[in-house]
């Protein structure tokens, strides 16, 4: 606890929603008659953040992140639980909101370093590296309120790093000003990485986060979902966007697994007419069953089907593998690997190897079919049969890592 710079402690945010303007006034002068709603922005969040790390905070638009840096700076209070923050805070946030536009460049300097209590001697001290880091020449003299928009976000953000703090939390502002400006920008903040300050960096950019982010945190709806590591945090994260599902929906879909029949050697072959598919199961190499494999294993995909007529000539086994959203990745079946399954009456299985599994972090699913010896009419053809998620670190970015070098 006590390397922490950052601790909430059960922290909501209770907004009272009201139908009409007149209920509000109806609701002062009742007697305990309530007429509004509660709204829950924050609900009983606990997170504890240490001294120097980078924390990527994600989450949908409206899912409460605002609500949380604002509550972590200062600018709102909880309506219950505690927030405490030991150091300084600075936060790109609103880039230059505490600007008077009637005033300089200069005087919007001092202005902000009296906004953040800072000493006009110290602002003596940092204001030509901030009109160095900003670059904006003979502007710098003149009213804000001729800038360019260009102008003003550099002004803004060569302020805003100026104040050394010890917590910097960034919300989509490294993309500001031009090319060259954004790469300043980004070695800034690969500084404050390196000198050990505390980083919360709050972005809709997901692989930027897994960039430089070794913890994630995913907020939805209001409360913390996910705080761990940022690949697996990220790719559960992409998939729930993916799914187009509510969360709880989503989280549903999770846990199911397609439902088993009864199985043994006798195994009972009623209202199958030719074949069906009734089970698949993943192992790794010490044939372990597994739900989630890692990027780079080799694993095996064990299916099992019941044939009922044993006189198809030459039938095909075919997996393929999806995305969440039902995108097609890879189709493989026996026909064209030119491979003889077994087909006796009642139970068969036959094993798939995947050697270096290569696809990117995230959920998959397979769709299991049984075809004639063309593999044009289906037997039975299960799709979604079996759901299975790939952890994998930052080390490429869509669905595959193809095998490569660099010369």
């Amino acid at each position: 606890m006590d390397n922490n710079v950052l601790s909430l402690t059960d922290v909501s945010k209770v907004y009272k929603l009201y139908g009409k303007p007149i209920d509000r006034f109806k609701e002062t002068f009742s007697k305990g008659k309530v007429y509004h709603n509660e709204f829950y922005a924050l609900k009983d969040v606990n997170i504890n953040i240490q001294r120097g790390e980078t924390v990527g905070i994600i989450g949908r638009n409206g899912s409460g992140k605002s609500t949380l840096l604002k509550i972590i700076t200062g600018v709102l209070s909880p309506s219950s639980g505690e927030a405490v923050a030991r150091g300084t805070i600075s936060a790109l946030l609103e880039l230059g909101a505490g600007f008077n536009m009637e005033y300089t460049g200069i005087q919007n300097i001092y202005l902000n370093g009296t906004i953040m209590n800072i000493s006009k001697k110290e602002v003596d001290k940092k204001v030509d590296d901030i009109i160095r880091f900003a670059d904006i020449g003979e502007h710098i003299n003149q009213p804000v309120k001729t800038y360019s928009s260009g102008m003003f976000v550099r002004l803004a953000f060569a302020v805003a790093i100026s104040v050394d703090p010890d917590i910097l939390i960034v919300d989509e502002a490294l993309a500001v000003g031009d090319t060259r400006f954004q790469v300043k920008c980004m070695d800034k903040f690969i500084e404050f990485m390196k000198v050990g300050k505390t980083i919360l960096f709050v972005s809709h950019d997901l692989n930027s986060v897994k960039r430089f982010c070794k913890r994630a945190i995913w907020i939805n709806d209001g409360s913390v979902v996910m705080d761990g590591d940022t690949d697996e945090v990220t790719d559960s994260y992409n998939d729930f966007l993916a799914s187009e599902m509510s969360y709880s929906a989503y989280i549903e879909s999770r846990r199911q697994e397609p439902e088993m029949i009864v199985k043994d050697e006798g195994y009972d072959l009623r209202g199958i007419d030719i074949a069906r598919v009734v089970e698949a199961k993943l192992y790794n190499q010490k044939k372990q069953e597994i739900e989630e494999i890692n990027h780079g294993e080799t694993v095996s995909l064990k299916v099992k089907y019941a044939v009922n007529d044993s006189s198809i000539k030459n039938p095909v086994l075919g997996v393929a593998i999806r995305t969440i959203n039902g995108e097609y990745i890879c189709g493989l079946n026996t026909l064209l690997d030119e491979k003889r399954i077994s087909w006796k009456r009642g139970l068969n299985e036959c094993v798939l190897k995947y050697n270096k599994f290569s696809l990117t972090g995230g959920s998959y699913y397979f769709d299991i079919a049984l075809f004639d010896s063309t593999a044009t009419v289906q037997f039975d053809y299960e799709t979604k049969y079996k759901n299975f998620f790939v952890n994998m670190d930052y080390i490429a970015e869509g669905k595959v890592v193809l095998n490569h070098q660099w010369e």
